[in-house]
């Protein structure tokens, strides 16, 4: 019995070529098609979460004027939270690594490779429940009991599929990895991944057993009643915002630094400290493990020298640590770039990913900042925007990175350059003026919210331009829908044909299969003595000849 499974009867051989394409992806156990599938969904769930984004912008951008029903408001919240996290961000990331790490380790299949496809289609079937629940009025606010407590078990299913799939990648990574490639030797992807994987172990199950604990207060009030529809916030809201939200951050990392060394023929270091750094971005977990991050209180001034030093070690271990690990990650990445790198269209999209990600580490610190009275609102949301501008644009440039193992096709560095940087605009346009508004204490919602320790606040007594704020923001959504939808057209009818094995003179394994990749990912296993297998392998040949 082994973790991997590379004999599995066509579909062609069972029902005949008719059938043979829609049952092959429906019934595949072949990474590659896995991820591309979580890619795909993702891509269709992020343009419906924008959409319902810039729904929710337009409604602010005229206070006095409504646009959309009252009634249908908290829904749309609820929609845009859970859709820009968990139908758009996660899958995503799971998708690329599920997708690419086993090529990049060496190995022939992904570990249980049936049941990472069993979780890319629980996260559909949750997803769809889930929104389906909203649709009917149900999760947090809402007034049907019986949606109310499918929404909870519907994301309990959702996060239940992304744990499977992230799983396998991590035991791909830990027991199939070629041999000679130890975790120090591990590409920057394949190491992110592994690091995500190990948090999202930790944490997402925390986060379930707390909606579990919400689906029996709710639906038995009798056992515990602390009314599930309203209180979602307040028990499990520490795994829908940061400093958690920073974990899914780490592949866009990874993918960022394996794109710049590819694209500048030399590693990427020192490998030491970036490593590390993804360990410290993952310390974001915390805050779902200690159920709330711990920041730092209004009053932190007046507190005498022991008690601040209480607050600022947790403080810095949720907050502080996360941004300086995204700091040593993206620091020697784009140095790296002083080596006149070629231009690829996985770089031109890295780059912008890992600018908005650290962006968005950075921002993160602030919002545990008591004093600065940002919670309640909208800087958490410019703050969220801007990581999801990352992950969407990490997955673009992904895709079209290693889109040759995927269709043997190539696509034009130099001209997908103006599509990232639409991506870019976009993704400061999302976070900026939101950041800025959230200081003016503009409110997370429509309705009258309570700022941090401070009053209720109505829009109405907001300092500043809320229409012009919320109008970049919805120009900053249809920017990135925008990339979405153009690296769709670049993935299925862009690029040139017969892109070769090895397009980009790449360094890692990856580039040592064929193009597209087949299932069996490898024919020969290939012995790893450093970072950069390829590369030596290319001089072994040289030296055989």
């Amino acid at each position: 019995m082994t973790t991997m499974d590379t004999h599995v009867p066509s579909a062609e051989d069972t029902l005949g070529p008719g059938f043979a394409c829609l049952a092959d992806w429906v019934t595949t156990t072949d990474h590659k098609k896995i991820g591309r599938l979580y890619l795909g969904a993702g891509a269709l769930t992020a343009l419906a979460s924008l959409v319902i984004a810039a729904l929710l912008a337009a409604e602010r951008i005229d206070i006095n004027r409504e646009l959309l029903g009252a009634g249908s408001l908290t829904q749309l919240f609820t929609l845009q939270r859970f859709g820009l996290l968990y139908l758009t961000l996660a899958p995503i990331v799971v998708g690329v690594a599920v997708a690419v790490v086993p090529l990049q380790v060496g190995a022939r299949s992904i570990a249980f490779p049936r049941l990472a496809a069993a979780g890319f289609w629980a996260w559909l079937v949750g997803a769809g429940l889930a929104v389906y629940a909203v649709v009917m009025n149900g999760g947090p606010g809402g007034g049907e009991p019986r949606f109310v407590d499918l929404f909870i078990l519907a994301t309990m299913l959702t996060m239940a599929g992304l744990l499977a799939s992230i799983g396998s990648v991590a035991v791909t990574v830990l027991t199939t990895r070629a041999p000679g490639m130890n975790l120090r030797r591990l590409p920057y992807l394949a190491w992110s991944s592994l690091v995500m994987a190990l948090a999202l172990v930790v944490a997402l199950p925390a986060v379930m057993g707390l909606l579990l604990y919400l689906y029996v207060g709710h639906h038995y009030p009798s056992l515990a009643d602390f009314s599930g529809n309203q209180a979602f916030g307040g028990v499990v809201g520490f795994g829908f915002t940061q400093p958690f939200t920073l974990v899914f951050l780490l592949p866009v990392l990874g993918f960022a630094a394996d794109a710049v060394a590819t694209a500048t023929h030399r590693k990427v270091g020192p490998r030491g400290p970036i490593m590390i750094g993804m360990g410290l971005l993952s310390l974001g977990f915390i805050s779902v493990v200690a159920q709330g991050a711990p920041g730092l209180s209004a009053a932190f001034r007046d507190l005498s020298g022991g008690d601040k030093i209480k607050e600022l070690i947790p403080f810095g271990i949720a907050y502080g640590l996360p941004a300086l690990g995204a700091l040593l990650v993206v620091g020697p990445t784009l140095q790296s770039l002083r080596r006149k790198p070629a231009v690829h269209a996985g770089l031109v999209f890295a780059v912008p990913a890992a600018l908005l990600g650290l962006l968005g580490a950075a921002a993160s610190v602030l919002s545990g900042i008591g004093d600065a009275a940002l919670g309640g609102t909208v800087y958490e949301e410019g703050t969220m925007g801007v990581l999801v501008a990352a992950g969407i644009l990490g997955g673009a440039g992904a895709v079209l990175h290693w889109l040759p193992k995927f269709n043997g096709r190539t696509v034009n560095g130099a001209k997908v350059a103006p599509l990232a940087l639409v991506g870019l605009l976009g993704g400061a346009l999302v976070s900026l003026p939101m950041m800025i508004a959230g200081f003016a204490d503009q409110p997370s919602g429509i309705f009258p919210t309570v700022t941090g320790d401070g009053p209720i606040v109505n829009f109405q007594d907001v300092s500043g331009p809320v229409a012009l704020w919320n109008s970049l923001a919805l120009v900053g959504l249809a920017l990135l829908a925008l990339v979405v939808l153009g690296t769709i057209a670049l993935a299925f009818l862009g690029g040139s044909k017969d892109a070769g094995d090895d397009p980009y003179d790449g360094l890692t394994l990856e580039w040592a299969t064929t193009s597209p990749a087949p299932r069996h990912n490898f024919d020969a296993i290939h012995i790893v003595k450093s970072a950069e297998p390829l590369a030596d392998l290319k001089i072994s040949n040289r030296s055989d000849a």
